[in-house]
């Protein structure tokens, strides 16, 4: 760890920088919308430990992105920073992540190690078998990310990772996957579009559900309205604002959105229902139990609910 301090001004700009925040991830892309996967793994880590670390996109600041790489002597992104000195990046996260060190530098809790129980059935065990056949070294590694979707592949076993056993498979797992992975269940599918494995797991959260404008426009009378968050940019909310209560997804009501209830019911409308599914995603991965995209967007709202609404 440690840093070497410039005296240009993007190094002075960096040691303001760090000096303002305790816990500071260099990356590519915001932690809201990481822009690598090697960001996007850094993010889903200190989401789970430090919700209000700040990011620092170095894809919005050419200075910034070659200067960090030489204020602390570090060539690759993303970079973190905790206290002002350099930690590592992403694999020395995950490394520390794993050992409970992070845990520690960062004053948190240490990790839960316990191994969950999941569940493999006996023709998915045979088909795993088989794929592991030519790599018998290697090891079965698990992996679920920040939106609940998991993924297997054969790696070296490192030693602190923790193990399940189903079907008398070995699984390894990272800390976070493993509490990701209470009562995961494996199985062997065949469908008319091939066959393969199925994974079902009860932690997760809800799917991202369709609404009609119809259904929104009567839930918005209901006793327990969901909350509307408008992902459209201001311009277009100038343009053809929603006539009824809503949020702007922004920058500054981000954080306050994403400290809302869990249970809270929130409602995504954009222009035509694209961009707010992505939106409504971002927010299933947080927790969020019942999201919903508005199907069509404000014009469709305009066009069937509300005609004083401009369309564009």
């Amino acid at each position: 760890m440690g840093s070497v301090v410039g005296n240009s001004a993007v190094h002075r700009q960096i040691s303001s920088i760090l000096a303002s925040n305790p816990v500071v991830l260099f990356m590519k892309g915001t932690p809201e919308q990481p822009r690598c996967g090697f960001s996007a793994k850094s993010v889903d880590v200190l989401n789970n430990l430090v919700p209000g670390f700040v990011g620092v996109d170095v894809l919005n600041d050419d200075d910034i992105r070659q200067g960090i790489k030489t204020y602390g002597n570090w060539p690759t992104i993303p970079q973190l920073y905790v206290k002002g000195e350099l930690v590592g990046g992403s694999d020395i996260i995950m490394q520390l992540y794993n050992t409970g060190e992070l845990h520690q530098l960062l004053g948190v809790a240490a990790p839960d190690r316990s191994a969950p129980e999941i569940f493999i059935s006996a023709q998915a065990a045979t088909a795993i078998r088989a794929g592991m056949a030519d790599e018998p070294a290697l090891g079965l590694h698990l992996r679920i990310d920040g939106r609940w979707q998991a993924s297997f592949q054969l790696a070296p076993v490192e030693g602190h990772e923790i193990k399940a056993v189903a079907d008398d498979l070995m699984v390894y797992m990272d800390v976070q996957t493993a509490q990701r992975a209470k009562g995961l269940r494996i199985d062997w599918t065949e469908t008319l579009q091939g066959a393969g494995l199925s994974i079902t797991n009860p932690n997760a959260p809800s799917q991202v559900k369709p609404m009609t404008v119809s259904v929104l426009a009567a839930a918005l009378k209901s006793a327990h309205p969901p909350l509307v968050i408008d992902v459209r940019p201001e311009h277009d909310r100038l343009r053809a604002p929603f006539p009824l209560p809503s949020k702007a997804l922004e920058g500054n009501s981000l954080s306050a959105l994403e400290a809302l209830p869990k249970s809270q019911p929130l409602a995504f409308l954009c222009h035509f229902g694209n961009s707010s599914k992505q939106a409504a995603e971002h927010f299933r991965g947080l927790g969020f139990t019942e999201i919903f995209n508005v199907e069509g967007g404000i014009d469709a709202y305009a066009r069937e609910i509300d005609t004083s609404v401009v369309r564009y």
